[in-house]
């Protein structure tokens, strides 16, 4: 699962189509369209441009064709995952058979024939330089990688931590608000210029802006959730705040805004 959408639709790649996005990263879109994950997950696919083999980042989900498509792409050095979700991780197994290449991730039921990932690690590979972000929130698990040596200032892969267009869900209980905060603090950190390649939705001119973004728009539901307490009172469910702070949002997406709701309650106990 990845996030709920609060803004509009944007263009993007055709599936099965393999597009380049900066000198060292493009992505293939997988065919998993849905109201939680957008237009589907993006794959991306990161090497030098001299480089024969390839890191890859989320084969999205357990899908034969886009597997097999993202295979052709080959030969691969290391997969690595920005979190647990199957929308992110499911089809991992069956494309580490395909192309004979490690699984890393930080989770480590999601880890195959390798060492794991953690923040502050740096993997070389494929010519290009990655460094991991530790950013739980939307999942305990949630990392991003900051891809170096393309130049200053480049880019940060984002999986479902910033979004390309609207929100994504903090999945209560696992994804903690305050975590989640901490985490949108550091993307803000980087460099001015820093591209977003998100793990769904198109990819963003800067991270820091959209960090920005997305604190302010957290602030704003915290403040309409302490006035959807204030009108319900202090026993209200999260289901009751839901449908008062989110009735502008698709009924589709309400289980996914409840989730965000219930890490919002426990946030605003821990911090009365």
């Amino acid at each position: 699962m990845s996030g709920f959408v609060e803004g509009v639709r944007a263009e993007h790649p055709a599936y099965g189509v393999l597009r380049p996005v900066t000198s060292c990263a493009s992505v293939l879109l997988a065919e998993n369209p849905s109201p939680m994950t957008l237009d589907g997950t993006n794959t991306w696919v990161l090497r030098a441009p001299d480089a024969a083999a390839c890191v890859v980042v989320d084969p999205g989900p357990d899908d034969e064709v886009h597997l097999r498509r993202l295979a052709e792409h080959g030969p691969v050095a290391q997969v690595l995952l920005t979190h647990g979700h199957a929308d992110h991780s499911a089809g991992a197994r069956r494309f580490a058979e395909l192309v004979g290449a490690p699984v890393r991730a930080l989770d480590p039921a999601l880890r195959l024939g390798s060492e794991g990932l953690a923040d502050g690690d740096v993997v070389e590979a494929a010519g290009v330089v990655v460094r991991v972000l530790g950013t739980p929130g939307h999942t305990s698990d949630s990392l991003c990688f900051l891809l170096e040596g393309e130049g200053d200032p480049g880019s940060v892969l984002t999986g479902d931590t910033v979004l390309g267009r609207g929100s994504t869900m903090v999945a209560h209980p696992d994804g903690r608000l305050a975590d989640y905060l901490e985490s949108l603090r550091r993307l803000a950190d980087l460099p001015p210029g820093t591209a977003v390649l998100p793990g769904h939705g198109p990819e963003l001119a800067d991270a820091g802006q959209a960090a920005l973004a997305y604190l302010a728009h957290r602030e704003q539901r915290l403040g309409q959730v302490r006035q959807a307490l204030a009108t319900l009172g202090p026993e209200a469910t999260a289901r009751q705040v839901v449908e008062l702070v989110y009735a502008e949002v698709d009924v589709a997406l309400w289980p996914a805004a409840e989730l965000s709701v219930r890490a919002q309650l426990e946030y605003l106990r821990e911090h009365r």
